[in-house]
C-alpha cells in the first residue's frame, strides 16, 4: 500500500514533539546519537543514509522510508545510487524487503529524489 511519505513525516514529527515533551532527555539522547553517526567520516552522510535506508527497509518501517528518502532526496542521492542501495537491500532481505523496496522508492519519488525517465 502506497503511503503519502510527506504526510507521514509531519504526522510522526507531531508525534516526536510530544515524546519530546515526555521524555526530553531521552529524546536528546537520540538526537546526539543521530547527530554523532550521520557525521561524515570515512563515510559521508549521504552514504550512512544509504545504510539507513537499507535497513529501514529490512525492518519495513515506514516512517523510516520516509524520514531518509526525505534526507536522501535533499543530500541529492541520485536515483543511480538508490537503485543500487535497494538492490542490496533486497538481496540481504529476500521477498519481504523486495516489496518494501517498492515502497522505499515511492517515498524517494515522493520527496523530489530521481525519477525514472
Amino acid at each position: 500500500m502506497a503511503h503519502d511519505y510527506p504526510a507521514l513525516t509531519r504526522e510522526i514529527s507531531a508525534g516526536l514533539k510530544q515524546l519530546h515533551q515526555a521524555a526530553p532527555q531521552t529524546m536528546q539522547g537520540f538526537g546526539q546519537m543521530s547527530q554523532a553517526a550521520n557525521r561524515d567520516g570515512a563515510l559521508s552522510h549521504k552514504h550512512k543514509e544509504l545504510i539507513a535506508m537499507a535497513i529501514g527497509i529490512s525492518a519495513r518501517c515506514q516512517g523510516c522510508l520516509a524520514f531518509h528518502a526525505k534526507t536522501l532526496a535533499g543530500l541529492g542521492c541520485t536515483r543511480e545510487e538508490f537503485m543500487e542501495m535497494l538492490q542490496v537491500a533486497i538481496y540481504m532481505g529476500g521477498g519481504p524487503s523486495l516489496m518494501t523496496a517498492t515502497e522505499a522508492l515511492h517515498a524517494f519519488e515522493s520527496f523530489g529524489g530521481g525519477k525514472a525517465e
